[in-house]
């Protein structure tokens, strides 16, 4: 893989993988971009071919090739942050599955939140709450501990997330229009966003699949606009969602024994990324109660970028390396 490729880094989400070939010194050598990473869906294999893919791309824009059959020597470490490792077991039948590729002398496997949580710090130490489809939580120290959640839904104690709050806000409006909840302006707002003109009429569309039920996660911006036109059934779900993340992180904070240090805590994902006003300032009071010298910071680079990072924590770069790398991604 090039004499001076250091690291690979893989950014796998359900929707799609980021890769790139770093070098000893830190410069990105290439990138590639692939499909999502859906292994309950498709199965390992299936799923790590896709990372391929990708992964073959970098390589020719680098001059190298995963399939010419030309020989390749293999990158010091592959640094893998992908979605759907929700628990230390999936991590390993994932790192196997990785290490037979002979993509790198070690491999190291990670849940997709840990790119981003290094991505938004400057060493590996802090906690990150991720909101996008769905809502999950990490916290790392230099010293190699962890704090984590399953993150596999309701049966693992989650809430939040673009679906979840949809549906939350569904079940709201449904029972708004019927008589069984009390009024709501997302029975109007929620089935106008695919135009329709009733509760009834969304939940027949979604139920006989006219609407895909898959596109339910748009109805979460609805709800966020609709809380902040003033609507008190909608403020009250941001403001659940932000007890949510705020719970998440003060929890791992404190596994991390950080509740009392200065800590960064970092925001990812489309729904926090958005930067809703309402849920910001409740985050940000509430924390203030749980965490006060938690630092909030919202990340804006690339998780791939993170999950370079963390190969070169593993292989002992010096910070210049790390700086030069970050400086490439603004």
């Amino acid at each position: 893989m090039g004499v001076n490729a250091s690291v690979l880094a893989i950014d796998a989400g359900n929707s799609k993988t980021d890769v790139a070939l770093i070098g000893a010194d830190g410069t990105v050598l290439s990138t590639a971009r692939g499909g999502g990473f859906q292994p309950p869906a498709v199965g390992v294999e299936a799923a790590v071919d896709v990372l391929g893919a990708a992964v073959d791309r970098a390589l020719e824009l680098s001059g190298e090739s995963g399939r010419s059959g030309r020989p390749f020597s293999p990158v010091a470490h592959v640094s893998a942050c992908l979605a759907n490792a929700d628990l230390p077991v999936e991590e390993e039948q994932l790192a196997a599955a990785l290490r037979a590729r002979g993509w790198g002398a070690t491999v190291e496997v990670r849940n997709d939140t840990f790119a981003i949580l290094r991505a938004g710090v400057d060493e590996p130490r802090g906690v990150a709450v991720v909101c996008g489809a769905g809502i999950n939580c990490v916290g790392m120290v230099p010293d190699g501990r962890t704090a984590r959640f399953p993150a596999i839904g309701r049966i693992s104690g989650d809430w939040g997330g673009g679906a979840g709050l949809a549906e939350e806000a569904m079940w709201f409006a449904a029972r708004a229009e019927d008589g069984r909840g009390e009024p709501t302006e997302l029975v109007r707002t929620l089935p106008g966003h695919f135009g329709l003109g009733s509760m009834y009429a969304l939940i027949e569309a979604l139920h006989l699949g006219r609407v895909e039920f898959e596109r339910r996660h748009e109805l979460a911006p609805v709800l966020f606009a609709t809380a902040a036109a003033g609507d008190p059934v909608a403020g009250a779900l941001v403001d659940r969602l932000a007890e949510e993340v705020v719970v998440m992180a003060s929890v791992a904070l404190g596994r991390l024994d950080l509740l009392d240090e200065e800590a960064p805590v970092v925001l990812g994902g489309s729904v926090l990324a958005a930067r809703h006003p309402q849920l910001d300032a409740r985050i940000s009071e509430l924390l203030a109660v749980r965490a006060p010298k938690a630092e909030l910071r919202v990340v804006t680079q690339p998780p791939v970028l993170g999950a370079a990072l963390l190969g070169l924590d593993h292989t002992g770069a010096a910070a210049a390396v790390h700086e030069r790398l970050r400086a490439q991604y603004g």
